[in-house]
C-alpha cells in the first residue's frame, strides 16, 4: 500500500473531533460488537469455529443484500470495486477472524483481548505512515496508550502474567489486530469511489463469505456435523444480524465521516461494553478494576478527541 492519493484518498475532515452523532454511532457499534462475545460463546458449543464464522458473514451478507434492495440501492459493478471489496473482506473479516480464532485455541481470551486492543496503536502508526491527513499527535498517542492500559486493567493481572507464553498464538492475534488497522485505513477509499456505507458493508461481507466458504467445506465439512440446537441457531442469527450486519453498517458510516483512527477507538470500548452487558444481563459482578479500566479508557478517548482537554485547559487559565 503506497502513500499516494490514488491509493489512500484524502480525507481532510479526519483530524477534526467527532460529532455527537458519530460518538453515538461509535457507542452503538461497541455495544453490538460487545454482544458478539456472548453469541459466539453459545454458538461454538454446538458448531466448529469456522462454521460459526462462515455462518456469521454469509447470513449477514444475505440480510444486508435484502436491506440494500429494500432501500432501492444496487451493488456497484466493475472489477475495480469488487477487487477492493475482496481486499476489504480479506483484511477486515477473513484474515483477522481466522488469526484470532487460531490464537485463542492456545491462549486465554483475556490475553487475546489485550492483544486485539493494540488495533488503535497500529492504526495511529499506520495512518501516520500511509495517509496525509491522519497524522500522529501527542494527544492521540497518549490517548491510545491510556486506552490500552484501561483494557489491560479491566482484563486483570492474571491475564497479563500469561503474556510471553505461546508466542506464536500471540503473534497471530497481533496479526489480526494489524489486519483490522489496515482495513480501517484501506476502507476509506470506498467513499472516494462513490460507494455508500450500506453498499460497502454488503460488498465486503459477500466477499468474505466467498473467501471463507471453501475453507469451511475443506476443514469443518459441515454436512457431517450433527444439527445444532435452538440456542446455537439463535446465537448465530444474533451474531449475524446485530454483531455483523448492523455493526458493519455503523462501521462504514463512521469510517466515511470520522476517519480510520477515530473508528478504531471502538476496540477500546468493546471490552467495556462486554463487561457492562455481562453485568446488566447475565448478573456478573462489576469489580473495581473494571471501573478503573473504563475510567482510563474514557480519559484516553478524551485525549484523542481533544475537546475535553482544551476546555479544561481554558477553564484552568481563567
Amino acid at each position: 500500500m503506497s502513500t499516494t492519493d490514488a491509493s489512500i484518498p484524502a480525507e481532510p475532515r479526519a483530524q477534526r473531533p467527532m460529532t455527537a452523532r458519530e460518538w453515538g454511532m461509535l457507542l452503538a457499534l461497541a455495544t453490538v460488537w460487545g454482544g458478539s462475545f456472548f453469541f459466539n460463546e453459545v454458538a461454538v458449543r454446538d458448531l466448529p469455529v469456522f462454521t460459526v464464522v462462515v455462518g456469521r458473514v454469509a447470513l449477514a451478507a444475505v440480510l444486508l443484500l435484502a436491506v440494500l434492495r429494500l432501500r432501492g440501492e444496487r451493488l456497484p459493478r466493475g472489477g475495480r470495486i469488487w477487487a477492493a471489496f475482496a481486499c476489504m473482506g480479506l483484511m477486515n473479516n477473513a484474515l483477522p477472524f481466522s488469526l484470532i480464532v487460531w490464537g485463542q485455541q492456545h491462549i486465554a481470551s483475556g490475553v487475546a483481548s489485550i492483544l486485539n486492543a493494540a488495533t488503535p496503536l497500529f492504526t495511529v502508526l499506520l495512518a501516520h505512515l500511509l495517509t496525509r491527513d491522519e497524522r500522529m499527535t501527542g494527544g492521540r498517542i497518549a490517548g491510545v496508550l491510556a486506552g490500552f492500559a484501561g483494557v489491560a486493567v479491566m482484563i486483570g493481572a492474571g491475564a497479563l502474567r500469561d503474556l510471553g507464553v505461546h508466542v506464536a498464538a500471540q503473534v497471530m492475534c497481533l496479526g489480526g489486530a494489524m489486519s483490522y488497522a489496515l482495513a480501517g485505513i484501506y476502507g476509506r477509499r470506498f467513499r472516494a469511489m462513490g460507494v455508500s456505507p450500506m453498499g460497502t458493508a454488503t460488498g465486503q461481507v459477500i466477499s468474505s463469505s466467498l473467501i471463507l466458504i471453501p475453507l469451511v467445506l475443506i476443514i469443518d465439512r459441515p454436512w457431517t456435523l450433527p444439527p445444532p440446537g435452538p440456542a446455537a441457531i439463535g446465537a448465530l442469527v444474533g451474531v449475524a444480524t446485530l454483531s455483523t450486519a448492523l455493526a458493519y453498517t455503523l462501521y462504514f458510516r463512521i469510517l466515511a465521516t470520522a476517519g480510520a483512527t477515530n473508528l478504531l477507538l471502538v476496540t477500546f470500548l468493546v471490552p467495556a461494553s462486554a463487561i457492562l452487558l455481562g453485568t446488566l444481563i447475565l448478573g456478573e459482578v462489576l469489580l473495581l478494576r473494571h471501573m478503573i479500566g473504563m475510567a482510563l479508557i474514557g480519559a484516553g478517548l478524551a485525549a484523542i478527541d481533544g475537546r475535553p482537554w482544551r476546555r479544561l485547559t481554558r477553564a484552568m487559565r481563567r
